[in-house]
């Protein structure tokens, strides 16, 4: 694993400003809340982040009904949202996508954040002696010749055929989900649905 330098901020302001962005030199740096995805992609050197910034005491937790609405804190685990009763009893798509998504091990720590955040990806993404456009722009997509049946059919390009792989997300735009944002620029809220997709668009 290649070294990297770690802060835990106070606040997610502070979290923002922490947080080096990508540059054609480097990957810049990462936020870590479950790290169950983004410690395995270090450990095989896919993702090479200069600084890991820990974010799991800045983000909110917990699922509130308020006035009618759910309001639910992307540092919840995949785990509590699986099981709560807003969840399992009035909306059992949303239930059903968690608890079906990974291992018990894995809801137990994964965040609600880092699960819609998921890096659009196939196989090759983490394989690599074969090239990939999403690793490494440029490079070439091996999935194009390669062992692509469980891949994509729309919304591809010539440079990637990658599926999204969260269940979940696609199960908030069935509820006219709108997501909270904490940038640079301040907080904004936005349709769940148009969330950027920036370094994953196929393209």
């Amino acid at each position: 694993m290649k070294p990297f330098s770690y802060q835990k901020p106070d606040s997610a302001d502070a979290a923002v400003g922490m947080v080096a962005p990508m540059t054609p030199a480097g990957q810049g740096g990462a936020f870590l809340a479950g790290g169950t995805t983004v410690l395995d992609l270090m450990k095989l050197h896919v993702l090479t982040p200069d600084s890991l910034t820990d974010v799991t005491r800045v983000l909110p937790t917990g699922i509130e009904d308020r006035d009618g609405a759910l309001h639910v804190g992307a540092g919840t685990t995949m785990a509590a949202a699986a099981e709560h009763p807003a969840f399992r009893d009035w909306a059992p798509v949303l239930s059903d996508s968690l608890w079906k998504a990974a291992a018990p091990q894995i809801r137990n720590v994964a965040t609600l954040g880092g699960n819609v955040l998921q890096r659009t990806r196939c196989p090759y993404f983490r394989d690599t002696a074969s090239p990939c456009n999403k690793r490494e722009p440029g490079s070439g997509c091996a999935a194009t010749g390669g062992i692509n049946r469980l891949l994509a059919v729309l919304g591809t390009s010539e440079s990637c055929i990658a599926t999204y792989a969260g269940d979940w997300a696609n199960a908030l735009i069935l509820f006219d989900t709108e997501v909270q944002i904490t940038g640079p620029d301040g907080d904004r809220t936005m349709p769940f649905a148009d969330q950027p997709r920036g370094r994953d668009h196929p393209g």
